[in-house]
Formats: C-alpha cells, structure tokens, sequence
C-alpha cells in the first residue's frame, strides 16, 4: 500500500508569509484582550490579567510523549502534548484544576516554546498536542515560526474546552491540522453553574462550525493516525447534565455524520464539586449505554469509547 503523504497546513502558511500577519492580529487582541468570547479587556501585553490570569508570556505546566488521548492521536510512540497553564472556563470538576484554577506552571520565554515543539518532533511523538490552547493563541503563532525554521513538520492539535471565539479560530485557519474540542455542555443554565459560562452552547457550536470548516472531517493515514480533521469530545455527566442528545442531534445535522466523536464514560467528582452537587458521583452503566445509543440513533458511526 502506497503511504500517505502529508504536508501540515502551517508549512505553506509559513512559505507565504503569513506568520507576521497573523502574530500582529492576534496579539492586537491582548490590548484590550478579545481573544476568547469573556471579552475581559485588560493589557495582557503589559502583563495585566483578565479570567484566565495570564499574562503575556506563554506559561507551560508539564510536556511530554502522552498516551492517554484518543488512538488516532496516540498511536506508537504518543501525542506530544503541551499543557498550557491557566483556562478560559471554571468548571468545578476539571481533573486539570491544579492547571486550570491554582496556576501550576511556569512561564517560558518565546524561544523555549520553540525548543520544546521540536523536542516533542524529536521523541517521536506523532503531533504537537497544545490542551487548553484558547488564551495562548497569540503566543503559539509567535513562537512556531522559529520551530519551523528549524525542522518542524507534525501535525498540530487544538485541544479546547470548545470556548472559543470564532474570530480568533479564524486566525488558525492554515495553521492548525486537528481540533479536538470539547462539548461540555448544551444548556446555558447547566453551564453557567458548572463552568461560569452561560453562553458556552451558542459559543462553541459556532466554534465547531468553524474548525469543521477549516480542516473537515477526521482523516487518518493508513496506519490509523490522524492527520488533519475534526475530533469532538462528549464526556457523560450524571442525570444528562452534559445535553448528551441535543449535542449528538447537533454534530449529525450541522457538522456530519462522519464526525469521529469520542463519548467519555470516566467522569468522577473532582475539583471543587460541592457535597450536595447531582455532580457528586460518577455516571452509571445504564447512562453511558444511553448515551452511545443516542449518538448512533442520530447516525454518528465514528464513535470511540473511554
């Protein structure tokens, strides 16, 4: 069988010239920062803090082959993931939360960002993994130039909670290979009490429109790893607090029924679930099973399991 050639979308973006453009935009957006739809406002490039509590420099927790993501995305030898400190969303069982909500990280400089881009190339991990991307665009923009020039060729992945503002996204267009977002919630008040975010439905389904026109449906080489598309994350909350229908019923009628949907089972109360939450226990066999069979009734047949 004849392999696959690919090509990242960010190497011709690159050989254009676009990179400059696109850096002077996105940190346009710092001052007043508009990155994200919290629309905070504050000078980030004089390292004022909004929400997310970042400042200008990119802040980094951990790195490293990672081998817990999807199949497509782990394969043999790991995603290369990259996990940004901070987040644009408060969700009270994030099993992130010493990242997202106490800060654990520290802040690199521009050219070590780079240097560990191409330390993941170099282990052999089949992509650049960037969790929790939404409120570092404008520094993963100004540091990929120098790891292209350098050698860099994998495939990128935006790894998001799915908060995004389209007119950030729009800015990645040819320069991100994968989207990996979430879709938390489909119900504004469940949203607003779990994440701090009532408008999250209306903001990440014009997000997934977005990035599904930007890079389509998920394709994968012919050794099953992904090379460029669209992977949605489903995780099933208890009592059907995530919309789990409405959002299956969603990604079949306004992205496609080919969308590779991962339904996660492992949700268990962590965070800051308050005692007397329905959030307090982890979901049942009875509603995982219902959820996998909503999402093949509204005929969504890529469906991966965790």
């Amino acid at each position: 069988m004849e392999k696959k050639s690919f090509r990242s979308a960010y190497r011709s973006t690159y050989e254009q010239g676009l990179f400059p453009g696109l850096i002077a935009e996105a940190e346009a957006r710092l001052k007043p920062c508009s990155l994200c739809p919290r629309q905070c406002g504050v000078d980030r490039l004089a390292g004022e803090t909004g929400f997310c509590r970042s400042g200008y420099l990119p802040e980094i927790s951990s790195y490293g082959p990672h081998f817990g993501e999807e199949r497509p995305l782990v394969g043999r030898y790991g995603s290369g993931t990259i996990f940004l400190t901070h987040c644009n969303l408060a969700c009270v069982f994030c099993q992130n939360n010493e990242i997202s909500h106490r800060g654990e990280g520290e802040a690199v400089s521009f050219e070590q960002f780079s240097r560990i881009m191409l330390r993941l190339q170099e282990a052999g991990c089949h992509n650049l993994n960037f969790v929790t991307p939404t409120h570092f665009v404008p520094q993963i923009l100004k540091a990929l130039p120098a790891a292209i020039e350098q050698g860099l060729t994998v495939p990128l992945v935006y790894n998001t909670g799915g908060y995004d503002a389209v007119e950030t996204l729009r800015l990645l267009d040819g320069v991100f290979d994968i989207y990996l977002p979430d879709y938390k919630y489909t119900r504004g008040e469940v949203a607003a009490r779990y994440s701090q975010a009532p408008d999250y439905p209306e903001v990440v389904t014009a997000a997934l429109k977005e990035m599904h026109r930007q890079v389509g449906d998920l394709d994968l080489d012919e050794e099953g790893i992904a090379c460029r598309g669209l992977l949605v994350r489903h995780l099933v909350l208890p009592e059907g607090l995530a919309g789990t229908q409405e959002a299956m019923h969603f990604l079949a009628r306004e992205i496609s029924t080919d969308t590779y949907v991962n339904l996660m089972d492992q949700y268990r109360p962590c965070g800051d679930v308050p005692p007397d939450s329905p959030l307090n226990r982890r979901i049942t066999r009875s509603e995982f099973k219902t959820a996998v069979r909503l999402a093949r009734g509204e005929g969504l047949w890529r469906i991966d399991f965790e």
